[in-house]
């Protein structure tokens, strides 16, 4: 993007005036694109400053990708009565890609192709959507490169980090295992069906000869119910659950909104947080929609804040 900076940076530019006299200029390298964003930097911090953003973002990413990706091409990146902005557009600046899932890898359902996310990210998304149960974010947001993670709530979208990077260690074998397990049970039920298990070791790089199969499908299933249990799955090929993440490590959330803020002045709030193996009734904090969320990927989270009232999400 190239525009006048002088107009774009007076504060009575209106959003009628601020489209007439924006226009697309092409970069060809990432030096290029660094110096034309030094030189407008004051118009980029703006109040229009995150619709460049959006824009450059876009026709980057071309229109045309953007529609194919996105799940209904009907569907609006950001909702014009509230303003929120679509799951796809968040999968867009998360991942590159405004496919409209979070789940893992692509899915089918009664015919049609569900296009998820592929790769891991580089900042990770959880969503307190998943606590109750609407949808199922997959581990490449839940499991990001960087200990940084974009919570998700009804309306809001906040920052929530830390600086322990063991947080986001390498995959366990373990870990690989519960995640390839899950995309062959779509619905997440827990299990798949028996016939699927031979698919399931073969994508493990587990012996998957047919007689071994069989005979692990009758020490899975000694009742013959025609189930394979994740947890069963697990404690047999997988038992060493040991993890690396430590029991407790300072954290940090961020919400951009005033209102939402301690006297209405926007900072980070630190915190601690304890990761435990259990629930254990002794040590449980508190029941907000934040812990809710990030107890998605940390089953027995707790948070202890440096302030009287925990973070928003809202």
């Amino acid at each position: 993007m190239d525009e006048e900076p002088s107009a774009l940076a007076a504060e009575e530019l209106g959003f009628e005036r601020f489209h007439t006299i924006i226009h697309k200029r092409t970069l060809k390298t990432v030096g290029e694109m660094k110096e034309a964003i030094l030189d407008l930097y004051d118009t980029w911090r703006n109040k229009f400053g995150v619709l460049l953003f959006l824009y450059s973002v876009i026709l980057t990413k071309g229109i045309g990708n953007v529609k194919n990706e996105i799940e209904d091409s009907a569907e609006p990146l950001i909702d014009p009565v509230y303003g929120h902005g679509s799951q796809s557009l968040t999968n867009l600046l998360l991942t590159g890609y405004a496919v409209s899932n979070v789940w893992d890898g692509d899915r089918e359902c009664s015919g049609m192709k569900l296009q998820g996310i592929h790769n891991q990210a580089t900042v990770g998304f959880l969503t307190l959507m998943e606590s109750l149960r609407y949808c199922k974010v997959g581990s490449f947001l839940k499991s990001p490169k960087l200990p940084i993670w974009i919570l998700g709530s009804e309306t809001h979208l906040t920052v929530f980090f830390a600086k322990e990077m063991l947080l986001v260690a390498p995959e366990s074998p373990s870990e690989q295992a519960r995640r390839v397990f899950q995309t062959f049970d779509p619905e997440d039920n827990g299990f798949i069906p028996d016939t699927l298990l031979e698919d399931v070791m073969k994508a493990l790089d587990l012996v998957s000869e047919p007689e071994y199969v069989n005979l692990m499908k009758s020490k899975l299933d000694p009742e013959g119910l025609g189930i394979i249990l994740l947890g069963t799955f697990l404690q047999e090929f997988f038992p060493d659950k040991n993890s690396v993440i430590p029991d407790s490590f300072p954290v940090y959330h961020y919400n951009g909104l005033k209102q939402s803020n301690h006297n209405e002045k926007v900072m980070y709030v630190e915190g601690t947080a304890l990761v435990l193996g259990f629930e254990d009734p002794m040590v449980r904090t508190d029941d907000t929609p934040i812990k809710r969320c990030l107890q998605t990927k940390w089953p027995y989270i707790e948070l202890l804040w440096t302030t009287d009232i925990s973070p928003s999400l809202n």
